[in-house]
């Protein structure tokens, strides 16, 4: 048993709610006493200054103008001093291995950043090695400090029949996952042509997940607001992060869907979309701000949902408004509101004490009672959690790669040939088809530097066939002799390579190969920069803040080799995701997403 399972799971409030309305009457004393503090109450929307609060068994007993009566010789006394408590953040809807570490390593990096919810979708982990991979992270998230609960993966692949991921999920898994305990509803619905089409394995998992009682998550990325976006909300999906534009976020609410808006290390999507609000004004009470994507040098650098709050009160948004869309808009969501997203009785005693609330400068953490953080540093000991070694051994590669393997054929006799080209947009999931007119030389196509066209490849990593796919790739605007590999390649996560030169884009590959999975990148036969990642491929068994570090060289030696995209590795990373527009690589080929087809490289 890893030594994390020493946090507890808090008692069911029905348990403890005597011993609640004792404290609450003064019968009892309570295990803590906050005082003097301004009270963010964000079911009515109120600053409430001289408030108290008591709190016993992990959880919020009374809540008011003086809880003197609650305070006995043992109960632990915090004055607040006019300060602000609010309640702990929580992200909607997240994908720990993101972040490059596990469960346990991510909750490390943001406790202090005010975090104490997590809604994740371990579907990166089920694309490798399906339910036993979910299994691993639902248990893993149960031993944590704060609240970690998973929604059960929907789409593995998330696009079948354009691509082949390591393992596959059924409507038999899903049924299976929604008895599980910590299980809180299905993952993002990313096959939303198969929604719209009624296909029987989308429609018997939402119908399982309705049957729970338990929440559908959504994902409708295409930016056609037509019949099929119709089709897909009566489908029963009931939200969506996938918005980028104001119209998106108000057709979603308009629809009885709770729209999702996403600040992660490279979607930046709430500026657009918050002015529903704030020009519009469409109700507040129907958005929801999360995460989706933050790898680690974001969490230790710039913060987590802090950050995404900031962001929203930087565009408008009042305090308690946006406090109200990271805590009690997610609880109503997720149909938890008597559980957590507030200071109330009866909740979870998660909180923070803000000394600036407009900035969200977080001088304290705690959660379920205990504090956890104090000024930006965590105080909690949380050890690390053991994965199993057979979790560590799932890149196959099949043979050794030469630069031959990525080498592209042209068609017999031609001197230039049109190609499709995928166009990268920055700080957006989405991408551009584009075409460009590329050189052949002894009947192979070139690549462009000088306009910014490079090589991508998809390397088959999890059957060991060998296989190679080829395509070029447009924004990252390489200068140098230079070439990434990533075993994170959402969704499939096989290794995506890119380069300008062909004999480090195998370097780099076998590299990946040789050490069980991570991100490199190698110059001129060189290694620069590597972030090892063991587990899955997609996740390292360091600290967090080590591979933050290690992230960090990578970025810069990116920089280096003439790439300025903001956090470009995350652009990297999604190139191989058939299921938002306009066009993927996949281990079946060049994809349009728009149609969802196979299409050919040439046009």
């Amino acid at each position: 048993m890893p030594k994390s399972a020493m946090f507890k799971k808090p008692q069911p409030w029905t348990e403890v709610a005597p011993q609640l309305v004792d404290v609450a009457m003064g019968r009892r004393p309570a295990d803590m006493v906050v005082r003097n503090g301004r009270w963010v109450n964000v079911h009515s929307g109120e600053v409430l200054p001289g408030t108290d609060v008591a709190i016993a068994a992990g959880r919020f007993a009374y809540c008011g103008p003086d809880a003197s009566h609650a305070i006995g010789e043992k109960t632990k006394v915090v004055d607040a001093t006019g300060r602000y408590l609010v309640p702990g953040l929580c992200d909607a809807h997240m994908h720990v291995e993101s972040g490059m570490v596990t469960v346990t390593e991510f909750c490390r990096a943001v406790i202090p950043h005010g975090t104490t919810s997590m809604f994740i979708d371990p579907h990166e982990i089920a694309n490798v090695l399906g339910l036993p991979g979910v299994r691993l992270m639902h248990d893993e998230a149960l031993a944590q400090a704060i609240n970690v609960f998973v929604q059960m993966p929907s789409c593995v692949p998330s696009a079948p029949g354009l691509e082949n991921a390591g393992a596959t999920l059924d409507a038999d898994d899903v049924a299976e996952a929604m008895g599980w305990e910590n299980i809180v509803g299905l993952g993002e619905v990313m096959n939303f042509p198969g929604v719209a089409a009624n296909d029987p394995v989308m429609t018997s998992e939402i119908a399982a997940t309705v049957r729970s009682g338990k929440t559908v998550g959504g994902h409708f990325a295409s930016p056609n607001l037509g019949r099929a976006f119709h089709g897909y909300v009566a489908g029963g999906p009931e939200d969506d992060h996938e918005g980028t534009r104001m119209e998106d976020a108000i057709a979603r609410v308009r629809q009885g869907m709770k729209a999702m808006l996403r600040l992660g290390s490279a979607w930046y999507d709430v500026a657009s979309q918050i002015k529903a609000v704030t020009e519009a004004g469409i109700d507040p009470r129907n958005f929801i701000l999360c995460t989706d994507d933050s790898h680690s040098g974001t969490l230790v650098q710039e913060g987590h949902m802090d950050r995404v709050v900031r962001h929203a009160i930087a565009q408008g948004l009042p305090p308690v408004t946006a406090i109200q869309m990271a805590t009690l808009n997610t609880a109503q969501h997720f149909r938890m509101e008597r559980e957590l997203g507030s200071i109330a009785p009866g909740r979870l005693a998660d909180f923070l004490i803000v000394s600036n609330l407009a900035g969200l400068v977080i001088d304290e953490v705690y959660g379920r009672g205990v504090r956890l953080a104090k000024g930006r540093k965590l105080e909690a000991d949380i050890p690390a959690y053991d994965y199993p070694a057979k979790v560590k051994k799932t890149v196959k590669l099949g043979k050794r790669l030469t630069a031959r393997d990525f080498d592209i054929p042209a068609p017999d006799g031609v001197r230039s040939v049109r190609a499709r080209v995928i166009g990268v947009i920055e700080n957006q999931a989405p991408t551009r088809a584009l075409t460009a007119d590329l050189g052949v030389a002894k009947g192979t196509v070139s690549m462009d530097r000088r306009n910014d066209i490079c090589q991508i490849a998809l390397v088959e990593r999890h059957r060991a066939t060998g296989a190679v796919t080829n395509g070029f790739v447009s924004g990252f605007g390489y200068t140098q002799d230079c070439a990434m590999a990533s075993t994170v390649a959402h969704d499939s996560h096989h290794m995506i390579v890119v380069g300008t030169n062909k004999e480090d884009m195998a370097a780099a590959a076998n590299r990946l190969g040789a050490v069980g999975g991570g991100v490199v990148m190698f110059s001129k036969g060189k290694e620069l920069a590597m972030v090892e990642l063991p587990i899955a491929g997609l996740m390292s068994d360091e600290r967090a803040e080590v591979v933050a570090a290690k992230a960090a060289k990578l970025a810069s030696v990116m920089r280096d080799m003439g790439c300025s995209l903001n956090n470009a590795y995350m652009q990297h990373s999604l190139l191989a995701l058939v299921v938002i527009p306009e066009l993927r690589i996949s281990d079946t080929g060049l994809i349009d997403v728009t149609t969802f087809s196979k299409v050919d490289l040439f046009v």
